[in-house]
């Protein structure tokens, strides 16, 4: 942790150094890993460096809040939390994301039926502008109007530099269970009574095939029959198969995902048993593979052999929200055109009624499914083929689509989806001179 006045003493500096710096050109943070999966095109920018605001500043265990630099890892965070037996009500799946990130961007876990997004979720947020102002954004202050629309903006509005976080009480265990469901109208069925009755902490499921389908519930409990562990030999998806309940710590529950990259780790052939012995416990973690893909990207020659090994592929990465009332179309929409298993599955609910977020706007009091999916399938088609497909049915059942990945919109139509006029009332006033890439220029073309 550090001290409140030290990161005063930092928030001056990189404030003073933006004020005062002559470069032009358009403004971008130097990291040292992200979690976003598009490329941007190579141009020059000016690089601000605010990889230092990784800090815990402070963990209120009465008022149960935790203030928080913004480039603080959940991984970082939820260290600090958990010997106070409390938990960031949403902690995003991987150890490496960053609180501003999973603020800027739309962050979500089996938490979400109860408390929303991550964004739901933030009471206080330090911005650092473009042009080296900081103000502090609150739901009821002067700058409500950023506090509302930092959410789905991805660094074009400002940085956050410091985040006041709500926290909630846990326990030392969590009891899993994992009930099978072999149709789809079954399933969203069972999803929705178990959200709508709230008699768990946390719920969450997996789809291999339109015929088995996984709902998982989680129940905060202080004492364990037993204990798994799938941090190196054993693998969490796996087991969802083959038991119908089971033990983790908290600590092992909110990373759960993290070892594996959810199945994705089935790339690096670290799901064979002699290989995840050679690699080793400590690198079997996103931060990780995420390195590794970093590299391939960047190499041609890797990308000239994994081409001629698995012929031409499309990248589908997306994660999607879909009323629930849609979800079996959907599910069967992807089942049938894109085909990638498994697929998470995690409902999420608007968490405060009576406030919105314009640039991700979500029906209160009514439930959404979010399907993740991350894989490569074979095509012959254009680029985009596949992506382009899911947006189309997303649009057509009035869901939402995070920006994360690649996205194939017009103009146009992107600006329908994502609140033009509220957007371009935010960069009037809190970027008047254009130092960030605009939303659609980011996201979509990949400035």
């Amino acid at each position: 942790m550090i001290s409140p006045d030290e990161y005063v003493r930092k928030r001056e500096a990189v404030a003073q150094f933006l004020r005062t710096s002559n470069q032009t050109g358009s403004l971008a943070l130097e990291k040292t890993t992200s979690n976003l999966f598009r490329q941007r095109v190579p141009e020059p920018r000016h690089k601000l460096d605010l990889r230092h605001f990784n800090q815990v500043i402070r963990i209120d265990p009465d008022e149960r809040v935790a203030e928080v630099e913004g480039m603080t890892t959940y991984e970082d965070l939820v260290r600090d939390t958990l010997p106070f037996q409390l938990m960031p009500a949403v902690v995003p799946q991987l150890k490496s994301i960053t609180i501003g990130g999973a603020l800027a961007g739309v962050g979500i876990e089996s938490s979400s039926f109860r408390y929303g997004f991550v964004h739901e979720t933030i009471l206080e947020i330090d911005i650092l502008l473009p042009d080296g102002t900081v103000v502090i954004a609150t739901k009821d202050n002067e700058h409500k109007d950023l506090f509302f629309g930092f959410a789905n903006s991805y660094g074009t509005l400002g940085y956050a530099l410091k985040v006041k976080v709500q926290l909630v009480p846990v326990k030392k265990f969590v009891k899993l269970r994992h009930e099978r469901f072999s149709d789809l109208d079954t399933y969203c069925r069972a999803l929705g009574r178990v959200c709508q009755d709230r008699q768990v902490d946390f719920v969450d499921g997996t789809m291999f095939d339109e015929q088995e389908l996984y709902l998982t519930t989680g129940e905060s409990v202080d004492q364990a029959e037993w204990l798994s562990d799938y941090t190196y030999r054993h693998i969490y998806y796996r087991s969802i198969q083959q038991k119908s309940v089971d033990y983790l710590t908290i600590h092992d529950y909110l990373w759960r995902w993290d070892t594996d990259w959810f199945w994705c780790s089935k790339h690096f052939f670290v799901q064979y048993s002699v290989v995840r012995w050679i690699w080793g416990r400590k690198r079997l973690c996103s931060r990780v593979y995420w390195k590794l893909r970093s590299r391939f990207n960047r190499s041609p020659l890797a990308q000239r052999v994994a081409k001629a090994l698995t012929g031409r592929q499309e990248a589908v990465i997306q994660d999607v929200e879909i009323p629930l009332e849609q979800a079996v179309e959907f599910a069967r929409f992807f089942n049938r055109e894109i085909g990638i298993s498994p697929v998470w599955i995690c409902p999420v609910m608007v968490y405060d009624p009576s406030v919105s977020y314009p640039l991700y706007p979500m029906t209160p009091g009514k439930l959404y499914v979010n399907f993740g999916f991350w894989d490569a399938v074979s095509t012959d088609h254009e680029d985009g083929y596949f992506d382009k497909k899911v947006e189309a049915k997303v649009r057509e059942l009035h869901g939402k689509k995070s920006l994360y990945s690649n996205a194939y919109y017009s103009r146009e139509e992107f600006w329908q989806l994502y609140n033009e006029p509220a957007y371009r009332a935010l960069k009037a006033r809190y970027d008047s001179s254009a130092k960030l890439k605009d939303l659609y220029e980011k996201c979509v073309l990949k400035q």
